[in-house]
Parts: structure tokens; sequence; C-alpha cells
């Protein structure tokens, strides 16, 4: 015999699948050629890093859950490894995570982090972008390689921490057309 669904069977289901999209899913991420949000963030060196003084100048903004865990130690490490390559590829480097300025500072410190971490505390850019999680008080692992004029080349939905440098390089020699 099969197991009558009632009314209340019913909007359960739909009650936890909508908690269950609000925890993993969330907001969009944006599509290659959109214009990245405007942004104005705290580093971790306390100068403020503005979307409007990056134009001209191609980066790679990629969220991080919490600083000094070891998923974000290892992409966060994986960069610093690749930083000659980086460099000479022409690409800035913005970790971004909802880490307080000085947590973020100690981590820079700890692993000799050549590239700035930003705190998005108001999660404003983590929810324009699609990083931010409803219901888990850290954003997704997603990252943006966003090109000179300020549109996204290729959004990265999914990231493999140690990886994801040479990943980001490898698309970034491929899609920037200066070079």
């Amino acid at each position: 015999m099969r197991p009558r669904l009632t009314v209340t069977s019913m909007t359960m289901t739909f009650v936890l699948m909508a908690v269950a999209a609000s925890v993993f899913g969330g907001e969009e991420m944006l599509s290659t050629s959109a214009v990245m949000p405007a942004f104005a963030l705290t580093a971790h060196d306390g100068s403020l890093v503005s979307s409007a003084e990056l134009l001209g100048t191609p980066y790679l903004l990629y969220y991080y859950p919490k600083a000094d865990t070891p998923g974000c130690t290892q992409e966060a490490c994986a960069l610093r490894d690749s930083w000659s390559d980086v460099e000479k590829a022409g690409l800035a480097v913005f970790g971004v995570s909802y880490d307080t300025p000085e947590d973020n500072a100690a981590f820079a410190a700890k692993y000799h982090l050549p590239f700035l971490l930003l705190s998005d505390s108001k999660k404003e850019l983590a929810e324009q972008v699609g990083a931010a999680r409803a219901l888990l008080p850290v954003p997704k692992r997603i990252s943006y390689l966003v090109g000179r004029d300020g549109r996204v080349l290729k959004a990265y939905p999914s990231v493999r921490p140690a990886e994801h440098a040479q990943e980001v390089l490898a698309d970034f020699r491929q899609l920037d057309g200066s070079r």
C-alpha cells in the first residue's frame, strides 16, 4: 500500500526544499560579460579597494568561506605559490570573505599572502554576485575573472582550492584579448 501524501506532508516537503535552496543555493551568479557590481571594500591592510579604481586592470575576485580554515588556506597558498605567473600575466587578485580586516590581516601575515584580502562583512557584494547563503554565516567558494572593462570574463561556480590558481591563469591567458 502506498503512503498517502497529505496537505501537511506536502507543505513540509516544500518548506524543506525552500530551506535547502536558501542554504545551498542563494542568488544566481553573474554571467559572462555581465558588469561586476560597484563595490568598495576594506582590505586587510586598511586600504579601500573599489571597482571604480580597478577599471583598466584585470582581476580575480574570489570568495572564500573563512580565513585560516583548511580549504581557504589551500586556495590562498596555491595563489601565493603561483604569484610570479600571476604577476607576469598582469592579473590582480582579491580574496573576499565576511571576516574582519583584522582576521584577514592575521591570515595574510601567517601565510605570507602577496595579494589583498577584502572584508564584505555586510554581505552586500556577496548578495549581488551570488556568494551569499541565507542560512549559513559564510559565503560560497566562488570566483570571478574580471576583464579590464569591468565585465566578467569567466564565472567559477565551483572551485577546487588546490587547482584554482592554475585554472584561472590558463583561462586568463585564453580570454584576455590584450595579450
